[in-house]
């Protein structure tokens, strides 16, 4: 087992409020404070398979960046967090109104996170990292925020660091035009890619209609040696270094998904990051999936280094 690598994300966490019964805000009468975004889920991820990885984000003057920091500080993840006096930490609203659907809410627009800024960058040393791991998420939620990943990605690859990028497109946030064409802009600086089946279908025409292990060599034909597609309950395809890989979902009952995304790129960069063949990270980054499954936090159901020997199916809601 190699040294893990360090790995650098940045990004937006946020307040959660999260309702602890199923029903719609407007009839819930209890909900539990929490928090969640892409990249601090990924950075708790990777931290509780024994990566060193570093968040870096900005989060208002207030409670709820005070919870943040914390929650990220307390799984073992180097927080670099600038306090913005001037904007608050963003808010999630989540509920599940039947069963097996849940409804998030961002609120979000002129937070602490959306003004994450280029000078921001200038805050950690890239030549200290191996790995840097950003989302559309980012790329999304301001202007600002987008010319800040831009720059992290050309910091980065003049740094020799590897760019991972998640797709994790938020219809709430921007277009399906515009999504697509800033993830494509962003794609050939791209080392390790992941997206959605649905995701994968957007970043281009050619790949709309086509066959499911086609998907990963068309995408990586604009940049990304390593394009993993994941699929829910059917698990992934892969395309790494012109190999393609499939590999199956673990068979779960969840209780919410969302988080889900970020879990599995955490355990498939914790198993690059050790050194593990690619068979055997795409198995840790679909059990890791399925781990996030069966909590309804955005994170605190993340798999631990120990959970990954445990039979899934004998696990309960921890």
């Amino acid at each position: 087992m190699t040294t893990p690598k360090r790995v650098l994300t940045f990004g937006e966490s946020m307040g959660l409020i999260r309702g602890d019964a199923l029903g719609g805000f407007e009839r819930l009468a209890t909900a539990s404070v929490d928090t969640g975004g892409a990249e601090g889920n990924t950075a708790i991820g990777l931290s509780r398979l024994g990566v060193p990885v570093t968040w870096l984000g900005r989060v208002g003057h207030d409670a709820l960046g005070r919870r943040v920091v914390a929650d990220l500080r307390s799984e073992g993840v180097d927080v670099v967090a600038v306090t913005d006096e001037s904007a608050p930490t963003g808010l999630m609203l989540k509920s599940t109104p039947r069963a097996g659907a849940t409804v998030v809410n961002y609120y979000r627009s002129g937070s602490a996170g959306s003004r994450l800024d280029v000078a921001d960058l200038d805050r950690v040393d890239f030549a200290a990292y191996d790995v840097l791991h950003v989302t559309g998420v980012t790329l999304a939620i301001s202007l600002r925020a987008r010319e800040a990943v831009f720059e992290a990605v050309r910091r980065a690859r003049a740094q020799g660091v590897i760019v991972s990028f998640a797709v994790n497109h938020r219809a709430k946030l921007w277009s399906m035009s515009t999504a697509r064409s800033v993830c494509n802009e962003l794609l050939p600086f791209v080392d390790i890619l992941f997206a959605s089946d649905e995701e994968a279908r957007m970043l281009t025409p050619a790949a709309r209609s086509a066959a499911l292990n086609d998907l990963p060599p068309l995408i990586a034909a604009s940049g990304p040696s390593d394009v993993i597609v994941t699929l829910g309950s059917r698990g992934c395809v892969a395309g790494i270094d012109g190999t393609v890989y499939q590999v199956p979902a673990e068979r779960i009952v969840p209780v919410d998904t969302v988080g889900a995304g970020d879990a599995f790129a955490a355990g498939f960069l914790a198993g690059r990051a050790r050194g593990l063949s690619t068979d055997e990270s795409l198995r840790i980054a679909t059990r890791c999936g399925a781990w996030a499954c069966l909590h309804p936090s955005d994170w605190q159901g993340a798999a631990r280094e120990e959970d990954l020997a445990v039979r899934i199916d004998d696990v309960v809601i921890r």
